[in-house]
């Protein structure tokens, strides 16, 4: 059996994470047992919702257990199996976590799936095609629930769940106006993901500011929002959307260290009968087949070719991980470990 780098939580965040909170061990990799399989990851997942379990504090999952792997999703060719199902070289979606090999028991439910790389690059399944594009799809399909010809928002627009919204809210028909940081993920937004407009945050000091953009990008104002970041973001948002708009709530980036995120306007709320309905897509695994067919149709026919950021080798994980919470990344954020 192989030896095994492996990336720990050594000790939690007092505030703003560092790469210093994780340690790389070296173990060896144990012997499989029955139904067990040996995976090598090619590629892993780094995901804003790791910044909440490395807090100790209340949350929708359970912390990250100092001192074990961390958690994360991965992609992978099987080296060894003691499952009938899975062989050799098959290639395999798991949550490997922040580690070279992973020992998977094959026998739970979902916990090692088969993926087709034919069509679609084996990347993509951490994103476009994974979690990242299935969140996307569930807050526009179910929670937004935007008609043709209608407006829809998305903050953090060039990251792998803003992206995957607007190829799909494009796909069905809808206006798609972006909110990102900087003139060229703005640029990326509109000129290659086809966004109809996107406003750079970073151009306005508070919210009215941006609250103004909006109305000039968004002239039948928001019929549906989703909301990545939080803050000034969606107290801008919400002074522009219409009567009955509904905004789908999958993170609050902006408060992710423990500053408080202040509503300004809730009375808005009542005023324009909004719907604010937070979710979790894990929780909701019966759509899974039906988002993933629509998302890997897109990139089949070109429609979606999403932006991937990679970076190279394990040890390099907890810089790219902190990139990512501060914003550097474009499109989905991997670490490539082959």
């Amino acid at each position: 059996m192989p030896t095994n780098h492996i990336i720990v939580l050594d000790h939690r965040p007092e505030a703003a994470p560092s790469a210093g909170n994780f340690k790389m061990i070296t173990a060896e990799t144990p012997a499989l047992q029955e139904g067990q399989v040996l995976v090598r990851h090619h590629f892993l997942s780094l995901d804003p919702y790791m910044r909440g379990r490395m807090n100790a504090g209340k949350n929708y999952a359970q912390p990250q257990p100092l001192g074990e792997v961390m958690i994360g999703g991965t992609v992978g060719e099987v080296v060894e199996s003691h499952h009938p199902k899975f062989k050799m070289g098959e290639t395999v979606l798991c949550m490997g976590g922040w580690q070279e090999y992973s020992v998977i028991n094959a026998t739970l439910p979902g916990a090692l799936k088969h993926i087709d790389t034919e069509k679609i690059a084996i990347s993509h399944y951490l994103g476009a095609v994974g979690m990242p594009g299935v969140t996307a799809w569930y807050g526009l399909v179910k929670i937004i629930h935007a008609k043709p010809g209608s407006t829809v928002t998305v903050s953090a627009a060039s990251g792998a769940v803003g992206s995957a919204f607007g190829a799909l809210a494009k796909a069905r028909g809808l206006r798609v106006v972006g909110i990102a940081g900087g003139k060229a993920k703005c640029h990326y937004v509109v000129n290659e993901l086809g966004f109809d407009a996107c406003i750079d945050y970073k151009e306005h000091p508070d919210y009215v500011s941006l609250a103004k953009a909006l109305k000039e990008a968004c002239p039948n104002g928001i019929d549906g929002h989703f909301e990545n970041v939080g803050g000034m973001v969606l107290d801008a948002v919400m002074l522009r959307v219409n009567d009955f708009a509904r905004i789908a709530v999958c993170g609050m980036i902006a408060g992710y260290n423990g500053e408080p995120l202040v509503m300004t306007n809730p009375s808005v709320i009542l005023r324009s009968r909004m719907t604010l309905e937070g979710f979790i897509v894990s929780e909701h695994m019966e759509v899974w087949p039906e988002a993933l067919a629509e998302l890997s149709n897109l990139i089949a026919s070109k429609r979606f070719a999403p932006k991937e950021t990679v970076t190279q080798g394990l040890a390099a994980a907890p810089e790219a991980f902190m990139g990512l919470l501060k914003g550097q990344n474009f499109g989905k954020q991997l670490v490539k470990l082959i």
